[in-house]
């Protein structure tokens, strides 16, 4: 089995963004080589996670008003008695999930017609990466 581990770094602007990972994993899976196999693409980080959906705008609204809903951003956790702000986002985390793993076939990553891979950050404006690591044959 062959492998290819590449981190990708980000500082978003805002605390809160979406970045679309599609082409940068695709172009991975190609250097990698690897014709049948898997690509795991991970958040490094327990404030961020990374899921695969639909690339439009009002889904996009729709995904963080339903974050919101559930862990809304605010005063009232725990958390923020260790000197923290961020309790929201640990909650939200959770929900995205801090990974996911694709199918690599015939050297392309193999998702649905309206699949794609996005990078969510959730207590942003600072340095942190994720970990791509394409595995297969």
């Amino acid at each position: 089995m062959k492998t290819l581990t590449e981190y990708l770094w980000f500082e978003t602007k805002q605390r809160r963004e979406l970045v679309r990972l599609t082409d940068t994993v695709a172009s991975l899976v190609r250097k990698s080589g690897i014709q049948e196999g898997m690509v795991l693409v991970s958040a490094m980080h327990i404030t961020a996670g990374v899921f695969v959906n639909d690339d439009e705008s009002g889904l996009h609204e729709d995904i963080w008003e339903w974050l919101q809903k559930l862990a809304p951003f605010g005063p009232d956790y725990r958390h923020h008695g260790t000197g923290e702000d961020n309790g929201d986002a640990h909650l939200k985390s959770m929900l995205v999930h801090h990974q996911v793993i694709i199918p690599v076939t015939a050297g392309k990553l193999d998702l649905g017609p309206w699949q794609q891979v996005f990078y969510a950050e959730f207590d942003g404006q600072r340095r942190k990466r994720v970990v791509v690591k394409v595995m297969g044959e």
